[in-house]
């Protein structure tokens, strides 16, 4: 295989067209794509100057126990393994590639953890408190929407003023993963920090800017900005607990899923392609259940 000489691009010319290949056939999004790529990068480096086609199962086997005796976690190997299975298909269909090594390698068990989720008092002392300033306004109407209607902190930063919000509706439509289009309910409360924050917005807002939320040089925020504008709002409030966007995603769906009881449903709002996905938190609404009968059951009280 020949490498590329563009220092910005440093993989193989038949590792670039394959991540070019996700991105334009499959729609893969710009995470999925950094991820395999860091996959990729981790085989090379593994592989020390070994062509990756005259690579062999044992030799898979081999970096993924290296990988792990590196410290890297069951699910990080996961990835990896993936993003291999992935180039080596790619191979044997464009490059006439005979057999594919990492085909049944697994990676090390890695113990099961429930997503972190705030409880239903949390997310009111969390949203509740009013705006003192305009940016503090424009996170409430991120946060509120973000809990309302379980979006991915990717999908809430692509949101446009005139694209995707529907105030008539009470509705968000947004693409989430592999381009897939999906419309959630918003509910009363996040339509009123919305509302508060459109009325407000065009004040900071850089002319033609379509972004829904900007920061205050306005400019689009970036997923990053809205993970630390949700940490310092929780640190500000005093809630005790590090607050991440994606454990606002898993609170909306753990409190609808105690609410209704619908795991169909919960699956169907936050865009999940399979049920296993959402059978977590399944898990998490066994814990409430759990707390409710230890705290009240008379014979399971201490």
């Amino acid at each position: 295989m020949k490498a590329r000489t563009d220092p910005a691009s440093p993989l193989p010319d038949e590792f670039e067209a394959w991540l070019n290949w996700l991105a334009t056939q499959r729609r893969a999004s710009p995470l999925t794509l950094k991820a395999y790529r860091a996959g990729l990068e981790s085989l090379l480096r593994l592989a020390d100057g070994r062509p990756v086609a005259e690579l062999e199962t044992q030799d898979i086997r081999r970096f993924v126990a290296r990988l792990h005796g590196e410290g890297l976690q069951g699910r990080s190997i996961a990835r990896h393994l993936s993003a291999w299975r992935g180039l080596y298909r790619w191979l044997i269909r464009q490059r006439g590639l005979r057999a594919n090594p990492a085909l049944g390698v697994r990676p090390p068990r890695t113990p099961s953890t429930l997503p972190r989720v705030l409880s239903p008092d949390q997310a009111k002392a969390l949203l509740d408190p009013e705006a003192e300033n305009l940016l503090e306004t424009r996170d409430i109407a991120m946060f509120e929407l973000f809990y309302s209607s379980g979006l991915r902190v990717s999908e809430l930063a692509g949101l446009d003023v005139d694209g995707g919000l529907d105030l008539a509706e009470a509705v968000v439509t947004v693409r989430g993963k592999r381009n897939r289009s999906r419309s959630v309910p918003v509910g009363s409360k996040a339509m009123q920090a919305l509302r508060a924050w459109l009325a407000v917005r065009a004040g900071i807002a850089r002319a033609g800017e379509p972004a829904l939320f900007v920061t205050r040089s306005g400019g689009r925020l970036s997923t990053g900005g809205i993970a630390s504008r949700l940490g310092h709002r929780a640190r500000t409030l005093g809630l005790g607990v590090h607050v991440h966007p994606h454990m606002l995603r898993h609170s909306f769906a753990s409190h609808l899923l105690q609410s209704s009881g619908d795991l169909r449903a919960v699956q169907e709002l936050l865009g999940h392609a399979s049920i296993r996905s959402t059978q977590v938190y399944t898990h998490l609404d066994f814990q409430h259940l759990a707390k409710v009968y230890d705290a009240t059951h008379p014979r399971a009280k201490k």
